[in-house]
């Protein structure tokens, strides 16, 4: 994308339901280079429409899910505020919780036309209908989420299992099993439909990130780091998004380098090398992504961005490549961060990745490559294997030397993939090869050899 410093808003106009909203056309969405744009979300009524149909089609897979890992039926169950993790993303979107006790069930192979069974009751009646099912069916094996390291697979309340254990006596109980990848699948698995939408979010991700990074947010001098991270609380806000976390700005300098937490100045001045680490949340889904920035001196235009930054973006952006490649479905976290880490020394970088699934949440269910603490290998989320029709969020850092402040950098970069059919993975919007770039006006700023005043 080339960077600008200015706002453009999509006219193009979508239709849904008769509903009218600013969308890119499909000339539009499929031309390169991008210029990021807002996309104004339909009204709730439709957002429900859109989530509701995307969740029938979901739960419609499960069948499918419990035959891949030989298992015959999935028991989740759940009271108000003491949900299972994947309740999530199995409810309705106007549901803000569970009710009483809400219980569902499905088969791999059911005998009759319902393939699975909702509940919300909280007398024995509940207890009575679901063993009459139960015995019907006859399930030699019952998934439950009781696994004890994999967070989407571990949902089943101590007290929840407890009960469900007394309520349906010792013999189905005997049948309960973990198969936590049953959670972990049908979580992480995204459906074509969703795909259009996922673009917009991430096109706005972008608009906003674009608009932070400019002249119309920051003056140099005065604007701080927090001021930003606020304005882009308050536009996410302003567009009716969420988030799924505060948004970072940081100033990266040679006296310190890329950290999380902000310790040192924070007010941006000209020549400052900025990251920002943000993401949105909107019809279920999340993003996540980490770009840099550059403020001009006076008088300069985005290509006299200092070379040295430009050869480190340069350089994540093949280190981006060389993750992405390595992302064969059915290989482990741990193998495609193996095989990454050792292309990437082949190649004379120094870098860490840190990768992640996305989607339903903004660390969503799947497989880890890397951790920022675990270059060797990630305990049993780097054991699981890559899935398909997954988005995944490709995040890492590289480290550059930039001649021009004699000092080694690091490159935080972070982009969302989808899963496109074998081993095709494809950027969900874009990603950054040139810095976002805050011009100025003012002729009264001085600028020193080495330094900002």
């Amino acid at each position: 994308m080339r960077a600008t410093s200015f706002l453009l808003v999509g006219q193009a106009v979508g239709v849904l339901g008769g509903q009218v909203w600013g969308l890119e056309t499909e000339a539009e969405a499929n031309a390169w280079p991008h210029l990021p744009r807002y996309h104004t979300l339909p009204s709730l009524r439709e957002q429900a429409e859109l989530q509701d149909d995307w969740t029938k089609q979901r739960r419609e897979d499960i069948p499918r899910i419990l035959q891949k890992y030989g298992v015959d039926a999935w028991l989740v169950s759940q009271r108000e505020y003491a949900e299972e993790t994947v309740f999530w993303s199995l409810k309705s979107a106007r549901q803000f919780s569970a009710r009483r006790r809400s219980t569902l069930l499905f088969f791999a192979n059911a005998s009759g036309d319902a393939s699975s069974y909702t509940w919300i009751d909280n007398t024995p009646k509940l207890w009575t209908e679901l063993r009459a099912i139960l015995e019907k069916e006859q399930p030699k094996t019952i998934v439950v989420d009781t696994h004890p390291q994999i967070a989407f697979s571990s949902g089943l309340h101590a007290g929840e299992l407890d009960a469900i254990k007394e309520g349906l006596g010792p013999e189905w109980a005997s049948r309960f099993t973990s198969e936590p990848l049953v959670a972990v699948e049908y979580i992480a698995t995204q459906l074509p439909d969703r795909a259009a939408w996922y673009r917009r979010l991430q096109s706005t991700a972008w608009a906003m990130i674009s608009e932070a990074f400019s002249e119309r947010v920051i003056t140099p001098g005065r604007t701080t780091t927090s001021d930003v991270e606020w304005w882009l609380r308050e536009k996410i806000q302003q567009m009716n998004y969420t988030t799924w976390f505060h948004p970072s700005v940081t100033i990266i300098d040679g006296d310190r380098r890329f950290v999380l937490e902000h310790e040192d100045r924070d007010v941006i001045n000209y020549g400052d090398f900025l990251h920002t680490d943000f993401g949105v949340t909107a019809l279920g889904l999340n993003t996540d992504t980490q770009h840099l920035g550059y403020v001009l001196y006076p008088g300069e235009t985005e290509e006299e961005v200092p070379e040295g930054l430009k050869a480190g973006l340069k350089k994540g952006n093949r280190l981006q490549d060389i993750v992405k490649s390595n992302m064969k479905i059915g290989k482990t976290g741990n193998d495609i961060l193996t095989a990454s880490l050792d292309q990437m020394h082949q190649e004379g970088i120094e870098g860490k990745i840190y990768s992640h699934p996305i989607g339903d949440f903004g660390h969503a269910a799947g497989t880890l490559i890397g951790m920022t603490n675990l270059q060797d290998e990630v305990p049993v989320l780097g054991d699981l294997p890559l899935l398909p029709n997954m988005y995944y969020s490709v995040e890492l850092l590289v480290e550059h030397f930039v001649p021009e402040w004699n000092a080694t950098l690091q490159f935080p970069l972070e982009e969302d993939i989808q899963h496109v059919g074998g081993d095709q993975w494809v950027w969900a919007y874009g990603r950054q090869e040139t810095f976002h770039v805050i011009r100025t006006s003012d002729r009264g700023a001085l600028r020193a050899q080495g330094g900002n005043v």
